[in-house]
């Protein structure tokens, strides 16, 4: 793709849009960025811009401004049906989002992983495993670094483990993985893609432009996710805790205990290459994505004595299940990544019992009342925080105590008063973060902080 003197507008400045403006403008292009957000909102990039030579667009969207565009990069935050972007499409001009902008520049081989829930560990994993393995490797995507930065640094050599997700997806054209992993696919996201299969649909664009040569890493237990598989002109791997796959990684159970086995071909000899209990992840999930991520790494080539290894060495990603303190017996765990009801049920799944829930924040259109059975037999009592808090007191009415707390930290305090040892705090909100914090991780630290202030009162009244 050839950038120099080309007129181009990234539109959204979030961390990706923010590196792709920076990226196309080291390219020659000359570039405009435009946010809906304000010009004091924006005040700590503005100045980057600006002293680059870019032109920046803040407090809303000109047609105008879209429509003097030779390409239009559009960050993962930025609905695809916003109507300057559909009238743009309407006249022919391209329209691509970070992901793939970065790809037509990435230089050697490339693991994609996506899925509703569990995609940040089995990236942090698989790309722990391919440098155990003595591979030149880097990570990124969704995790954190766009991908876009990490272009000058890939080499011909290069595997580039990328989390990417449903909204990234939807705008690839090219984008073209070497293995690519689909962990699970449950609703999430309803707000933005309108429907269930829409929104799979965005997800199956990571195998979209795979050959016969590629892997396709699938959920034997994840209905959706295995339905993927006929549509894919790639080889079809798969992954399983319940039952033996034809080729792939899943778990074995045998009177010494479970194996975690892979067998790189129908015809092939399986091979056991962990112990479950020596995986160092709590929850059945966890075991799940330790299996894609040993599929995966197998595929890259990893031999199996380096993927024990790394899985053996590896420690919980923050804000995924997190385990936070523990106060005269009660343990407080932080999962602000639970962001959709399975995520949240999962984290539930985790724990046998004796759990005061904090959930709450932006509603996805998501459906709370699948949640009942797993807190009737697990849950104590539930702290609503958030705009979505009245919705889901609807949905969970009389299922469990439930306590309105409106924010956090009054959750935190509700829930440390009325704990006893044994007890499990748990953060796992299955909304979104918007509505009260800049992200998740932000949610996520200051769940933290509010749970060793908790501590202290609660040591003290012991």
């Amino acid at each position: 793709m050839d950038l120099k003197g080309k007129k181009v507008l990234v539109v959204g400045l979030g961390k990706s849009g923010l590196a792709a403006a920076l990226f196309l403008r080291r390219r020659g292009a000359h570039v405009t960025v435009s946010d809906v957000r304000s010009a004091e909102a924006l005040a700590h990039e503005i100045p980057a811009l600006i002293e680059e030579g870019i032109s920046v667009e803040a407090g809303g969207h000109g047609l105008l401004t879209f429509r003097r565009q030779d390409l239009i990069v559009v960050s993962p935050g930025v609905p695809v049906d916003t109507p300057e972007l559909v009238q743009v499409r309407s006249f022919g001009l391209p329209v691509i989002g970070e992901l793939e902008l970065a790809a037509r520049f990435l230089k050697g081989k490339v693991m994609a992983i996506t899925g509703s829930n569990g995609k940040t560990t089995t990236t942090t994993l698989a790309g722990e495993i391919l440098k155990e393995s003595g591979l030149n490797t880097l990570v990124g995507g969704n995790i954190g670094v766009p991908v876009i930065s990490l272009t000058d640094e890939s080499k011909d050599d290069t595997w580039s483990v990328l989390e990417v997700s449903s909204f990234q997806l939807e705008t690839t054209r090219e984008f073209h993985p070497q293995i690519a992993v689909i962990l699970n696919i449950t609703p999430d996201h309803l707000d933005r893609h309108g429907t269930f299969e829409n929104y799979a649909m965005a997800k199956e664009r990571i195998f979209a432009e795979q050959t016969a040569a590629d892997f396709l890493v699938l959920n034997a237990d994840n209905p959706r996710t295995a339905e993927a598989a006929p549509r894919a002109k790639s080889q079809a791997y798969w992954f399983s805790i319940y039952h033996t796959v034809p080729q792939g990684a899943w778990v074995e159970h045998g009177p010494d205990g479970s194996q975690v086995m892979f067998r790189g071909s129908e015809d092939g000899v399986p091979e056991a290459i962990l112990p479950v209990h020596a995986i160092p992840l709590k929850g059945a999930h966890n075991v799940e994505n330790v299996l894609a991520a040993v599929c995966a790494a197998r595929l890259a080539g990893c031999p199996a004595a380096q993927v024990r290894a790394a899985v053996e060495k590896f420690k919980a990603v923050e804000h995924r299940l997190e385990f936070v303190a523990n106060f005269n017996g009660v343990e407080f765990y932080n999962d602000s990544k639970a962001t959709n009801v399975d995520a949240t049920e999962k984290a539930i799944a985790a724990f046998p019992s004796g759990i005061h829930l904090i959930l709450g924040g932006k509603d996805k259109n998501s459906d709370y009342s699948t949640l009942a059975p797993l807190l009737r037999e697990r849950v104590k009592a539930v702290y609503t925080i958030g705009s979505a808090a009245a919705k889901i007191e609807q949905h969970l009415r009389g299922v469990v105590p439930i306590h309105s707390c409106q924010t956090l930290e009054n959750a935190v305090k509700t829930a440390a008063a009325a704990v006893h040892p044994g007890d499990i705090v748990l953060l796992a909100p299955a909304c979104s973060s918007f509505d009260q914090f800049e992200n998740y991780e932000h949610r996520g630290r200051v769940f933290k902080e509010l749970v060793h202030e908790a501590g202290f009162n609660i040591c003290q009244h012991a």
